[in-house]
């Protein structure tokens, strides 16, 4: 059985942020604030098929998915582009891989004692995000 991701979801760290706002072409002042603020992350897993909410004071991001079934995924507020999302397992591993504008654009979710980790990548940039289990 693959890892139990759901809950909420607080931040802890935000290492390299900017960067990858920086490769996937987010302006400077959406840059400034976005990297300042805490973001918390609503996990909802059932089986494969998950619902998951990214909020913060600033914008909020919604993506659901099916681990296996490729879909089309707006970035809505974050870019504003329009990829196409793999989510596979890899052991306990969500591993995301974004076809789109960008090369190598994808992420990957682990978790790790009551941490959920988070891998973003873009070009090639890396950012790592942690966030601490709430719920």
């Amino acid at each position: 059985m693959p890892a139990d991701y759901n809950g909420r979801w607080e931040m802890v760290t935000n290492d390299k942020f900017e960067d990858i706002m920086k490769a996937i072409d987010i302006d400077f002042a959406t840059r400034k604030i976005a990297a300042h603020l805490t973001q918390t992350k609503v996990i909802v897993q059932n089986g494969d098929k998950f619902e998951t909410l990214t909020t913060s004071t600033f914008r909020n991001y919604e993506v659901n998915f099916t681990v296996g079934v490729e879909f089309e995924e707006y970035t809505k507020g974050l870019d504003n582009r329009t990829v196409k999302s793999l989510v596979s397992w890899d052991g306990d591993k969500l591993v995301c891989v974004q076809k789109g504008e960008k090369e190598n654009r994808g992420w990957t979710h682990w978790i790790e004692g009551d941490l959920l980790h988070l891998e973003i990548t873009a070009l090639d940039k890396v950012c790592h995000q942690v966030f601490k289990k709430k719920q």
